[in-house]
């Protein structure tokens, strides 16, 4: 990776600096418009947020912009061809719609008339995920012009999707639609955040996530218990045995198989876990929850980022009104849902779970089992040249930091990206908790976000020498 001297560091930020108010106005531009994507009332708007990144990323100077159409919302693509020959290619991803948001839901201000006070704006899509986006586009252009380039030291491409905060239903046929154009080298998620305002760092992975829905069936309606209680099979008793057989005393999920295969935690990287300045009841008031449980032998941070882990989303059957009803319930039903780490597959995840649940349904009770989409987890190695690279951009924007390392606990389409292109992914995002994803009051922090922009000129130069590495 090529080192940036101090003259280098100094004119991005000079360039970024000269800027910076054109940049930012533009940004409350697209911030206005309420690409929600989940409300259909909203998908013209959705659309004409779509239309008007297209036209900026050309105005940006992309040579190739497209709106892709999918059955939902329409996503963005955009590329930039180097001049270099030999220059890999980098798909950036983002997405452009954000969740709803009113004033009576608790916002201080209009949700969609960005309000800047105290070097933050207030906005919904702020930080999620417009301002993450469009710090690409100054990242670029600051990048050509300390440079003297006329186009990138990397084939740049991006894909700005319109559906992630719906689910992205129709992401991954998308990738798979356009594959060949997507196709890269290595792909930079720039949708993430960073642990603090003063702990930079760089998410390395996300988990994945298969659930399932159990719809379990006693007599053909509730029954009298005094008359048939503990003569016939009741569904909710079934439910509750379910729910207890998911963990043994150590809470180690207990289905078979469960952890096959799953990449576990080296000591380096329990290390560096161990390095964050993590306040567990901090983050227990953060949580609204009264005390820490989970699978022993790991602390909280490695529970949440780096563990897999079964949870009961829902659990009902039987009369739930006023007073007493003594009845065997006609059906009961479970929510589960199973977050995975790197190296567990979601099918072969689906094959224990139902193999499990056959072994625990007893006879007279019939059932239904239904998984919904699954997503995979992602995981960048840590040795990864590329994710050095990106830790080392970050660390020029923030004036030499250490930057440190994290994963994130959730999960996104990050893997659909991995598993069609076969490209790694990195993740490179400047968002801090306390920036607000889906609450009220949604801001960024403007320094930060200046930060984000720092690193993406830097990046986009180390990365040749850094992916050209990860060849040999």
């Amino acid at each position: 990776m090529s080192e940036t001297p101090d003259s280098a560091v100094h004119a991005v930020r000079t360039y970024i600096e000269q800027h910076r108010a054109a940049f930012l106005g533009d940004l409350a531009e697209w911030l206005r418009i309420p690409s929600v994507s989940a409300q259909p009332d909203r998908a013209g708007d959705v659309r004409r947020s779509a239309e008007w990144l297209a036209a900026k990323l050309t105005e940006t100077g992309f040579t190739t912009v497209e709106v892709w159409e999918t059955d939902g919302a329409p996503a963005v693509f955009a590329e930039w061809p180097s001049d270099d020959p030999d220059a890999p290619t980098v798909l950036v991803y983002g997405h452009h719609d954000v969740q709803p948001a009113a004033r009576e839901d608790g916002w201080h201000t209009d949700p969609f008339e960005p309000t800047v006070v105290d070097g933050r704006m207030y906005a919904r899509g702020a930080a999620d995920d417009k301002g993450q986006v469009f710090f690409h586009t100054l990242g670029v252009r600051a990048h050509l012009a300390v440079t003297g380039r006329t186009a990138p030291a990397v084939n740049l491409k991006l894909i700005v999707e319109g559906e992630e905060e719906s689910g992205s239903p129709h992401f991954r046929a998308l990738v798979e639609a356009h594959a060949e154009r997507l196709a890269a080298d290595a792909v930079i998620v720039s949708d993430t955040g960073m642990w603090s305002e003063t702990t930079p760092t760089v998410c390395t992975g996300m988990r994945g996530v298969a659930d399932c829905e159990i719809e379990l069936y006693g007599p053909d309606q509730d029954i009298h218990s005094g008359s048939f209680g503990g003569a016939v099979p009741n569904p909710a008793t079934v439910a509750g045995r379910i729910v207890a057989a998911l963990h043994d005393e150590h809470e180690h999920v207990a289905i078979p198989g469960f952890y096959d295969g799953v990449t576990e935690l080296t000591d380096a990287e329990r290390a560096l876990v161990a390095e964050l300045p993590f306040d567990e009841e901090a983050w227990l008031r953060t949580a609204k929850s009264h005390g820490t449980l989970g699978e022993a032998g790991f602390s909280t941070l490695e529970r949440v980022w780096a563990r897999p882990t079964a949870e009961v989303n829902g659990i009902g059957g039987g009369y739930q009104g006023p007073g007493g009803k003594t009845i065997v319930p006609a059906s009961a039903q479970l929510k589960l849902s199973f977050r995975l780490v790197a190296g567990q597959d979601p099918a072969k995840i689906e094959l224990a779970v139902r193999d499990w649940l056959a072994g625990l349904v007893p006879a007279g009770i019939r059932y239904e089992i239904v998984f919904g989409a699954p997503t995979r987890p992602c995981l960048t190695p840590l040795g990864h040249p590329a994710l050095k690279a990106v830790a080392g951009a970050m660390s020029r924007a923030f004036d030499g930091a250490k930057v440190r390392y994290t994963r994130e606990g959730g999960s996104g389409p990050a893997a659909d990206l991995q598993d069609v292109l076969e490209a790694p992914v990195l993740f490179l995002g400047i968002s801090v908790p306390s920036d607000g994803w889906h609450a009220p009051n949604e801001k960024i922090e403007l320094d930060l976000l200046m930060k984000g922009v720092e690193t993406t000129a830097h990046l986009w130069g180390d990365l040749p020498t850094a992916l050209l590495a990860t060849e040999r």
